[in-house]
C-alpha cells in the first residue's frame, strides 16, 4: 500500500462517466508517471453520476492507494462541471487534466510538467500528432479547431486534447462555464499567463463508449465560442504599481 501524502505537489484531475473498465489501468499508468517525476501526486477522479461499476472500482482503487481520491456529482453535469469540481478540491500547486478513456497517455505527464518547470509557460497543453479516432471525428475536430483559432486569434494546434497542465493560480482566475474545457488556452491567456504546446501520444479507445456526437463536438461549441470572444474583449486586465515607501536615513 502507498502511504498517503497530505501535501501533493501535482493534482491529476479526471472527469469520469461510465469508465469502470478503464480506471484501474489509468491509475496504474499515472502512478508509473509519478515515479518518473519523483514528486507526490494525488489522483482526483470526479464521477459524473456513472451508472456502471465506476463507484465500486473507485472505492477499491482508493483502498489500495489513499492518494486516489474520488468524488461523485449529485447529478450528471458534464465534463466542464466535473473538471471545475476537481479544481475546487485539488491541493497541488500544479493541476494536470486528462480524460478517463485511456486515449491520453499518462507517460506524457512529465513532458508537460517540464514545460512549466522550465519557466517557459504557466500552462502546457498536449497536441495529438497522430490521432487514433474515426475519420468523422477527425474532420469535425479539424474544422472546429480552425474556426476557434480564427475567432479567438489563436494558433493552437489541438484545443480538444484533454491532457493539460496548469499552475494552480491560472485556474483561480479563469471564467468557468459549461464548455470551458474546450477553450482553456484562450481563457488562461486572457489573464496574462503563458501557454506552451507539446506533442503527445494518442491511443484508440478500446473499452467503453464515447460520450460525444456532432452536437456536443461542433454545434454547441460554436455557441460557446461567441461567449468566449465576448470575454476576450471585455475581460478586465490591469496591474497595480507597487508603491515604494521612502525610509529615513
Amino acid at each position: 500500500m502507498i502511504v498517503a501524502n497530505p501535501l501533493p505537489e501535482i493534482s491529476v484531475v479526471i472527469p469520469a462517466h461510465n469508465e469502470a473498465d478503464n480506471l484501474p489501468q489509468l491509475v496504474a499508468e499515472i502512478e508509473a508517471a509519478e515515479r518518473v517525476v519523483g514528486r507526490p501526486f494525488e489522483i482526483l477522479i470526479i464521477d459524473d453520476q456513472s451508472d456502471d461499476a465506476t463507484p465500486a472500482v473507485l472505492a477499491s482503487l482508493h483502498a489500495r492507494n489513499p492518494r486516489v481520491i474520488h468524488r461523485r456529482m449529485k447529478k450528471q453535469c458534464g465534463q466542464s462541471a466535473a473538471l471545475s469540481a476537481g479544481f475546487d478540491v485539488a491541493m497541488g500547486s500544479i493541476v494536470v487534466t486528462m480524460d478517463a478513456d485511456l486515449q491520453n497517455d499518462p507517460a506524457d505527464i512529465p513532458k508537460l510538467l517540464a514545460e512549466i518547470d522550465s519557466g517557459r509557460a504557466d500552462c502546457a497543453i498536449g497536441w495529438r500528432r497522430d490521432r487514433k479516432d474515426p475519420w468523422s471525428k477527425l474532420i469535425i475536430s479539424k474544422i472546429a479547431n480552425k474556426v476557434r483559432n480564427w475567432m479567438t486569434g489563436e494558433s493552437v494546434r489541438d484545443t480538444g486534447c484533454g491532457l493539460k497542465a496548469f499552475r494552480a493560480e491560472c485556474l483561480e482566475k479563469i471564467h468557468r462555464f459549461n464548455g470551458m474545457h474546450r477553450f482553456f488556452p484562450t481563457l488562461v491567456k486572457m489573464h496574462g499567463y503563458r501557454v506552451a504546446e507539446a506533442p503527445v501520444n494518442h491511443r484508440p479507445r478500446t473499452k467503453g463508449k464515447t460520450h460525444y456526437n456532432i452536437f456536443n463536438r461542433f454545434l454547441r461549441p460554436m455557441q460557446d465560442l461567441m461567449a468566449v470572444r465576448w470575454l476576450q474583449k471585455r475581460t478586465l486586465r490591469y496591474e497595480l504599481i507597487e508603491e515604494r515607501v521612502a525610509t529615513r536615513a
